[in-house]
């Protein structure tokens, strides 16, 4: 195949760490998207590079990759999604952020991932766009600089709501740190089908130069509802041949984080759908 596949394991909070890996292996993905929270690979708890260490060990074990996603809803602040942000007013908050995505790049490093996940949060009532920029600029700088020093890429996600909502903003932010080589593009094939002007797959073409990650579900235009395959409008060959076509050789990681409830289920549902509309390699594309 010219593409690996793995799954979110935010789609899969009701099962323990070792278990859903195992599944995941079981169902024959190639890796897994591994969403730093407290009921799995905790960052804030004690002894998190040991823990590390026999995670990598694991994952070694069952034949998977993986990435490292920075989306947990309340790791950071027990009573608002996803905060602190990296655009919070306050220093104090924002630094907690930095750290959260400092002790990412450490732990992607000794599980030896292919990229880091992250976004930029959604601009505060009152913040100017300039002074989100200005914030989100001095937030990422000495996270790219670990990434660097550790050589694993740093891959923000254009995330409808926020600051940096869609690829146009990923150049400006580029653009206003000066395009530095460990920044990197997560591109969310929903996110395309949701906000973008230009179809999913001429979205993956047009993002190919800085693809680091990929995260892959169906979502129908204007609504940001990560769905299953086959519940919303996307048309999944031409996207699977754009992504093939890049050489992009990372995972694209199934993001259905509000359907843990059947995330088995709905785990070996994905792969099926994807798998037989994966081109092979030298083979001529699928097409619907």
């Amino acid at each position: 195949m010219s593409l690996r596949l793995g799954y979110g394991t935010n789609g899969l909070t009701d099962l323990r760490l070792d278990d859903a890996l195992v599944l995941l292996a079981d169902l024959g993905y190639d890796g897994v998207g591994l969403t730093l929270d407290h009921m799995h690979l905790d960052p804030l708890a004690p002894d998190l590079g040991a823990r590390t260490r026999r995670l990598a060990r694991r994952l070694a074990d069952l034949g998977l990759e993986v990435t490292v996603e920075t989306g947990a809803r309340y790791v950071l602040d027990p009573r608002h999604k996803h905060g602190p942000s990296l655009l919070d007013p306050d220093i104090g908050a924002r630094t907690a952020r930095v750290g959260l995505l400092l002790r990412a790049v450490q732990v992607a490093a000794d599980l030896g991932a292919h990229a880091v996940h992250c976004f930029s949060g959604t601009t505060p009532r009152g913040t100017s766009p300039d002074t989100a920029w200005r914030r989100l600029v001095t937030a990422l700088t000495p996270v790219l600089e670990a990434a660097a020093g550790v050589r694993v890429p740093l891959a923000i996600e254009p995330e409808p709501g926020h600051l940096l909502a869609t690829l146009a903003d990923f150049h400006h932010l580029r653009a206003r740190l000066g395009d530095p080589e460990p920044l990197g593009l997560t591109l969310d094939i929903g996110h395309c089908q949701c906000l973008e002007p230009a179809p999913p797959a001429d979205c993956v073409a047009q993002a190919a130069p800085w693809l680091r990650h990929v995260q892959i579900e169906d979502m129908r235009r204007g609504v940001h509802e990560h769905l299953p395959f086959g519940d919303g409008e996307i048309d999944f060959p031409p996207v699977l041949d754009a992504l093939a076509a890049t050489g992009y050789r990372g995972l694209a990681v199934v993001e259905l984080p509000r359907h843990s409830h059947a995330g088995p289920e709905l785990a070996r549902r994905s792969i099926e759908f994807l798998r037989p509309r994966i081109p092979t390699e030298g083979a001529p594309t699928w097409r619907s």
